[in-house]
């Protein structure tokens, strides 16, 4: 089937430049430190508002591992870590994200090869060579520290490569079974209904007859991403990929691209030259369209992030009310209403995965359906 072989080389190109924006979306300056470490309490349970609200925050932003639980009576995180890969001002330097273990002396300094490197708020900074330790000023901003350039295997890019693969899988099976026949066989009689559904649905409606079948590939491929890493932020894992800015901001750029590119002349027409309108109406016209071509992506982009961070968010808090709620509730009583509310929440999110998947598809091809529309001229 040609959509499932176009879709194919779609994900491979779509993952490539995920990763590098996501990657360079790890850098940042440290606005803030925050006033202690909620996973290096030894003994210590996060159970206040503070500890609590620190910890939501930082399950919500990306990281250089992977940490289920930690141990509270020794402080031994349980879980693994990924490989960091940053240039720094000698070049190239790898090694794995353990070496910036946890401790209660402060930000541990890596140093690798005569380079010192140390993590601040899951961002790598390299010091100062003469540096022995991390000094910050009044306003908690690291004052012998510099940004690098972090091409990490975070868990975004983790989230992303499981995505992509199982993409491809899903794909390459659908492909080979209509290779079978007109009636696919085994898992692709499961991805044929949702193939059919974006077909007849999303890009026959919005891009017409003629020409759907160009951008195919790519409506399949995005709704097909974004379905797959929604579904993934509701595992216990904590991937939280397309709550990431940078993801929905390249995910974004990519419709913006293929609409401009896509467009014919009547679209740039009506953007720069609105037919059958006076002169001095069609300049000020002008920066109207313009603004409103550049708001179509900021919209796509903006939309995602901020529903798929809100549905984290509030799924943190329900499950914080086990351990807010205790003492006027008792322990039983806190942990029945949160296991409820989280449930219910997440059922809603299963719903709020797809949905926003479809909304980002739908959108795509309805800008790019203006975009490739011919317009009759009376």
């Amino acid at each position: 089937m040609m959509i499932a072989k176009n879709s194919i080389k779609l994900v491979t190109t779509l993952l490539i430049a995920l990763f590098s924006v996501a990657t360079f979306a790890q850098h940042g300056d440290n606005h803030e430190e925050e006033a202690h470490d909620t996973h290096s309490t030894v003994g210590n349970p996060i159970d206040t508002k503070e500890e609590i609200k620190a910890y939501s925050e930082h399950h919500l932003k990306d990281s250089h591992d992977f940490i289920f639980y930690t141990d509270a009576a020794t402080g031994e995180h349980k879980g693994f870590s990924l490989p960091v890969i940053v240039w720094t001002s000698k070049g190239l330097k790898t090694f794995m994200s353990s070496a910036f273990h946890h401790n209660d002396d402060g930000h541990v300094i890596v140093d690798k090869d005569g380079v010192k490197l140390t993590k601040i708020h899951s961002k790598i900074y390299e010091l100062d060579a003469n540096a022995t330790e991390v000094t910050f000023d009044d306003k908690h901003h690291a004052t012998n520290a510099h940004k690098v350039l972090d091409f990490s295997i975070t868990k975004t890019v983790v989230g992303m490569l499981l995505a992509s693969f199982l993409l491809l899988l899903g794909f390459t099976s659908l492909a080979r079974g209509y290779k079978k026949g007109a009636i696919p066989t085994g898992f692709a009689r499961v991805l044929e209904p949702l193939v059919i559904y974006v077909r007849d649905d999303i890009a026959r409606p919005n891009i017409g007859e003629k020409k759907y079948r160009k951008y195919m590939g790519f409506l399949l491929t995005v709704f097909f991403f974004i379905w797959i890493l929604n579904l993934l932020g509701l595992t216990p894992l904590g991937f939280n990929v397309t709550g990431n800015i940078a993801v929905t901001v390249c995910l974004a750029l990519f419709t913006f691209f293929i609409v401009q590119f896509s467009g014919n002349k009547d679209y740039w027409q009506h953007i720069f030259w609105m037919p059958g309108v006076p002169v001095l109406m069609k300049i000020a016209l002008i920066p109207i369209e313009v603004l409103g071509m550049l708001t179509k992506p900021f919209s796509l982009l903006i939309r995602l992030f901020a529903n798929i961070t809100a549905g984290h968010a509030v799924v943190m808090g329900l499950i914080a009310v086990a351990y807010t709620a205790k003492q006027s509730l008792g322990i039983a009583g806190g942990f029945g209403v949160s296991f409820f509310l989280t449930l219910f929440i997440s059922l809603i999110e299963i719903l709020v995965a797809f949905l926003q998947a479809f909304i980002f598809t739908m959108l795509s091809s309805l800008f790019i359906g203006m975009a490739v529309a011919e317009h009759d001229e009376h």
